[in-house]
């Protein structure tokens, strides 16, 4: 098994093990303290919500996303809106973190179950004058990616997504940032000076108008499971070719589906406690 198939498989069955195990998590936090549990499939207590707005930084589509996250999650967020705007780009637009109280979270994400990921779009195409936040549940950045799937649209490319993503991998606790393999290509042909940075930047299916941020687990969680570091160099490799070899390669046949994994057990008491006393709100700002 090649170096890249063993990464995808190893995260592949983390996220499988994400998959739906109950119907619909409660919609408001757990009291903390902070208590992170699962890789893939996990709940957290203590979770802390986004701003709906913050220098820098706007959620949007709020009517189906969920803005919870672990406080260490929130802060890096909320900081790489800050220096997203000292770099000359518009404010970011942020999508789904995790639930209150983690678990299975609407709209067909398998990840995202412990305050530890976000998605932030890649539109750094023109400014982004702060909106109601109704006014931004239809906001839809386009794809960066061509139909084939084999290369970036040079129409809508623009060197200022480099820079976020560079950003990105920057932040306090950062893991992994997943992109679509064809973003991963553009940034490995035009990248220059300090790559390094790239080596966080991991190919993955979709991911075509945002980055997944993926966080370590915070200190003190021993209930909280890491995957793998990304393996050394700055993966613009057979590791890469390895996705688009796979689209010359015949389709394999569907296997047969597998039952949905339950979650933690631990998690079981965190999704059953009763909300904290001081819930925040639905919806927030923070100073602008």
């Amino acid at each position: 098994m090649t170096a890249a198939r063993a990464w995808v498989a190893t995260l592949l069955a983390a996220l499988l093990a994400a998959a739906p195990a109950i119907a619909a998590p409660p919609q408001t936090p757990a009291p903390g303290p902070l208590r992170v549990i699962g890789l893939g499939a996990g709940c957290i207590a203590g979770a802390e919500r986004l701003p709906d707005t913050a220098p820098g930084l706007q959620t949007i589509r709020s009517s189906h996303s969920s803005f919870w996250g672990a406080p260490t999650s929130i802060a890096a967020l909320l900081l790489l809106g800050q220096r997203a705007r000292a770099a000359g780009l518009p404010d970011i637009y942020v999508g789904d973190l995790s639930g209150p109280r983690g678990g299975p979270l609407r709209g067909g994400h398998v990840s995202h179950q412990r305050g530890l990921d976000a998605d932030v779009w890649l539109d750094v195409s023109a400014p982004h004058p702060v909106l109601p936040v109704a006014a931004r549940d239809t906001l839809d950045p386009p794809s960066l990616v061509r139909p084939d799937g084999r290369a970036v649209d040079p129409q809508r490319w623009r060197p200022g997504i480099a820079t976020l993503l560079r950003l990105a991998t920057g932040l306090p606790g950062v893991d992994r940032v997943l992109v679509n393999p064809a973003i991963k290509r553009q940034l490995c042909q035009t990248v220059t000076g300090d790559r390094a940075w790239l080596r966080l930047i991991r190919p993955w299916y979709g991911h075509s108008a945002h980055m997944h941020i993926s966080f370590q687990c915070p200190p003190g969680q021993p209930e909280c499971r890491q995957l793998p570091p990304p393996p050394p160099g700055d993966g613009c490799d057979a590791s890469l070719q390895w996705w688009f070899d796979q689209m010359d390669a015949p389709p394999r046949p569907p296997g047969k589906p597998k039952p949905p994994p339950k979650l933690p057990a631990a998690c079981l008491a965190i999704m059953a406690a009763p909300p904290a006393p001081t819930a925040l709100p639905t919806t927030t700002s923070a100073r602008r």
